[in-house]
């Protein structure tokens, strides 16, 4: 083989396997060090006069904890979890992994982008579900993700991975009672 084409030959190949590369960026560990995603806070239907009641720790073992108790009284029945604002670009990847440890019930995770609706922004959602006491991988792609503004559904508004402003879960499914989500790291792929 002459230099040339050994200089050709790495090159294409460095190429492909950048293209094709298969690289994760960590967002949060929940150990604060590199965190990108932090200074989490709970959002209740209390809100608007619903009787829910969420709760979060980082436990020991550097793990989000999400617990507490879904009312559906006085037109109540979420409760979530979010991070503070911020200004990040995912657009070089596909989606978000998040791996969780659930109690059986369904999730929403949550972004906020630069899209705004009367002014305020706009909700995109994916809706996942848990298996009772064990560990799952969640894969959410930003091209599923489903526009909302306080339970409207905004079919025409986009997502924009360019301009992502917040990320968060919510649990909604219209079940009174306890909840438990754990939640080991959440990743963009």
């Amino acid at each position: 083989m002459t230099n040339l084409y050994k200089t050709f030959l790495a090159t294409t190949l460095i190429g492909i396997s950048t293209s094709f590369s298969s690289e994760e960026e960590v967002l949060t560990k929940f150990d604060s060090s590199n965190d990108k995603i932090s200074n989490w806070q709970i959002v209740d239907d209390g809100v608007m006069g619903g009787l829910s009641k969420g709760k979060f720790k980082i436990s020991d073992k550097n793990y989000l904890i999400f617990n507490g108790n879904l009312s559906l009284k006085n037109n109540g029945g979420f409760s979530s979890i979010r991070s503070q604002r911020t200004q990040m670009d995912l657009s070089n990847h596909k989606g978000i992994k998040i791996r969780v440890k659930g109690d059986g019930r369904s999730y929403k995770m949550r972004f906020e982008s630069d899209s705004k609706y009367r002014s305020r922004s706009v909700s995109f959602q994916h809706e996942f579900e848990t298996t009772s006491g064990e560990w799952s991988e969640i894969f959410i792609p930003f091209e599923n993700l489903k526009a909302s503004f306080r339970g409207w559904n905004l079919p025409k508004m986009k997502f924009n991975p360019k301009s992502i402003q917040r990320f968060g879960l919510i649990i909604a499914d219209k079940k009174e009672g306890p909840f438990k989500i754990t939640v080991d790291w959440i990743k963009a792929v």
